[in-house]
């Protein structure tokens, strides 16, 4: 999207669609609806940028929710031509099947960007957060409720391999102390993407996600992965 510098304003959107109904016997139907929706944008006008990253799954099994997910995000990226810049950022999401609704974050921070060409971008951000969540206990059902402040900080990585494909990656490590239980609460996160271009308006996106925490707010798996691909349209 920022390869496109005559342009200020530029949305992205990824959309994908699953219906179907299968069954190996007449009374035992098998009805399956899911989608998933990504919209991104981003306002560069001049000196700074705002910056919106969407994502919304949804998977339903007969009747039952099998799958709930979804986040929105807003940046603003204050003096971004700059090698050394500064962002603020809000985030909201929801994780229904994990127990979690809702996450809110607010926070900020120092980029650094080490590497800036026509092929490569390596940024390095520094910062800091505050994490609001609410997860329901598996076992008891009852609402469990902590907030942290936490430093946040990430490598990230643009590499353009031709005119047709390119890779972007970002890696965060996370960190907080609960003071309910003494200890550092440590979160790694990891967001791959690779883009086939096919024309200037369509292309073949391949997403890749894992998160890891080592010690869950409730009895979860403390890793969790996703792998998407679809087509992606430009505005």
């Amino acid at each position: 999207m920022e390869k496109d510098t005559a342009r200020s304003f530029m949305v992205k959107t990824t959309f994908g669609l699953n219906v179907f109904n299968r069954s190996a016997a007449a009374d035992e139907p098998v009805n399956l609806f899911g989608y998933n929706l990504d919209v991104n944008a981003i306002y560069y006008p001049s000196k700074h940028a705002t910056i919106l990253v969407s994502k919304f799954d949804y998977l339903r099994i007969n009747d039952s929710d099998f799958l709930n997910f979804g986040f929105l995000h807003g940046r603003v990226n204050w003096y971004r031509d700059r090698k050394l810049n500064y962002e603020t950022y809000a985030q909201y999401s929801f994780d229904n099947f994990r127990r979690l609704d809702p996450r809110w974050v607010f926070g900020g921070g120092i980029r650094n960007r080490l590497v800036d060409s026509n092929k490569l971008t390596l940024t390095l951000g520094i910062g800091a957060l505050y994490e609001y969540e609410r997860w329901q206990h598996p076992e008891t059902e009852q609402f469990v409720e902590v907030d942290f402040v936490k430093s946040s900080n990430y490598v990230s990585l643009r590499y353009t391999i031709n005119q047709y494909v390119d890779i972007n990656t970002v890696n965060y490590y996370q960190v907080g102390y609960d003071q309910t239980i003494s200890r550092l609460r440590n979160r790694v996160s990891s967001s791959t993407i690779l883009n086939t271009k096919f024309t200037d308006k369509l292309s073949f996106t391949n997403s890749f996600d894992i998160s890891y925490e080592d010690r869950p707010i409730i009895p979860i798996t403390n890793v969790i992965f996703s792998f998407r691909t679809g087509l992606s349209l430009d505005f």
